[in-house]
């Protein structure tokens, strides 16, 4: 490798760096390592970014600082190779995650093939990503076991994939469907090989998982923590848990919301494009959400030229991401003091379960509930509904009829 760029040039990055507030053992982490890069760089047979890394890490360093090592020199390639500054945003790692980037090639031309097809067929991201993790696993699975052709893998092979030591089954119904909708499209490539790993796949029944839900007592602790000036929770946090309390909405879509999805002359909250459905959604914004959001903008909200409207306080004031959603919701809980205990359900989808069975409960119809939650499918409306235990009940049959002993109902 040729570094006499990063030799003549490396003091901009450094200047770039302290410029754009960057902290300063951050700074000193990228100076050290060029620094270091530089001066083993006539000893060693280096081909790649990648390699001087490795080189680099000979020592058995913790994980964290591993994890500093990688971000600095992911810093250096970028500016040296293509050019580029740090804008705290995800780069070209020079590592990459995952089992794709170790399958083989002809492993790698069915997730490929699956890729493409799936760009024209524009469906949502989330989805392929996991129908392409789900089917890289399964392949890397069976390339472990020295199989290194679609043609070998026999029907052995996949039903070991999803048992356990003992036998049982242990991957979930919806990992067999995402197999399956990749290899069902992958037999446009490969016929023969794919229509008969689809045959060997098992029959898995979807699981009903119990599901936590809010009580009407652990709703009025929100709302009181949130109208609480007292309770420490800031104005966005406010904010933001008004809008899952009253709405449902989803936290990538509260995440992804700019200023202007706020329509204050209708009353309205516009989602053009919802990240799991892609379809628009809008909702009723009542005097509750506006203003509290209205607040949030006027006395708490960076001052920033993003528009996005939720951002970080600390600069330079990034925007939300779903993950930072279910974090302020923590906060909420927290405040209300309830499911604080090990293994209590926290999220913003638990706010998504109360909307939809308390439009049940007051006799909306099924259809709205899903179009107010801006699900695509009405199915999906099924796990929320698991839980209207009111309207569940009205569902039991009578035992009146049936001679039972008198002590089958006393302890």
């Amino acid at each position: 490798m040729d570094f006499t760029n990063l030799r003549e040039h490396y003091q901009k990055l450094l200047d770039y760096l302290a410029e754009d507030r960057y902290t300063e053992s951050y700074i000193r982490r990228v100076k050290e390592n060029v620094r270091w890069i530089l001066k083993n760089e006539k000893n060693k047979p280096w081909q790649s970014y990648l390699d001087v890394y490795e080189a680099r890490i000979q020592k058995p360093y913790s994980e964290l600082y591993k994890k500093n090592l990688r971000q600095a020199f992911t810093a250096i390639q970028q500016f040296d190779l293509y050019e580029e500054y740090p804008n705290r945003k995800p780069k070209n790692c020079l590592i990459k995650h995952g089992a794709y980037h170790q399958l083989i090639p002809e492993f790698k031309g069915v997730i490929d093939f699956f890729t493409a097809s799936e760009a024209i067929r524009d469906h949502r991201e989330s989805t392929t990503k996991g129908r392409i993790s789900n089917t890289a696993v399964f392949l890397y699975e069976m390339q472990k076991k020295g199989i290194c052709s679609l043609g070998c893998i026999c029907e052995e092979d996949v039903l070991s994939f999803f048992a356990d030591d003992a036998g049982y089954l242990s991957k979930c119904s919806s990992y067999k469907k995402n197999i399956a909708a990749v290899l069902k499209v992958a037999a446009e490539w490969r016929e023969d090989e794919c229509i008969r790993l689809l045959a060997y796949l098992p029959q898995i029944r979807p699981r009903r998982k119990n599901i936590q839900y809010l009580t009407p007592e652990e709703i009025e602790a929100i709302r009181s923590a949130i109208d609480d000036e007292n309770s420490g929770l800031s104005l966005r946090n406010r904010a933001i848990g008004n809008l899952l309390l009253c709405t449902g909405i989803r936290g990538c879509d509260i995440a992804d919301m700019r200023c202007d999805s706020i329509d204050w002359e209708a009353d309205e909250i516009h989602i053009p494009q919802q990240q799991k459905t892609s379809r628009p959604l809008i909702l009723p914004l009542t005097a509750r959400i506006g203003n509290s959001i209205l607040d949030y903008l006027e006395n708490e909200r960076p001052d920033s030229a993003d528009d996005h409207l939720f951002l970080g306080e600390l600069y330079p004031h990034c925007p939300f991401k779903a993950k930072a959603v279910w974090y302020q919701s923590s906060k909420i809980y927290k405040a209300a003091s309830i499911r604080q205990e090990h293994g209590d359900r926290r999220g913003t989808h638990l706010f998504r379960h109360n909307v939809a069975t308390s439009l049940l409960d007051n006799g909306v119809a099924r259809p709205i509930i899903s179009e107010t939650l801006g699900q695509s499918d009405p199915v999906s409306l099924n796990p929320y509904l698991h839980t209207a235990f009111e309207h569940l009940k009205k569902c039991a049959l009578s035992i009146s009829e049936f001679p039972i002993d008198k002590g089958v109902f006393h302890t």
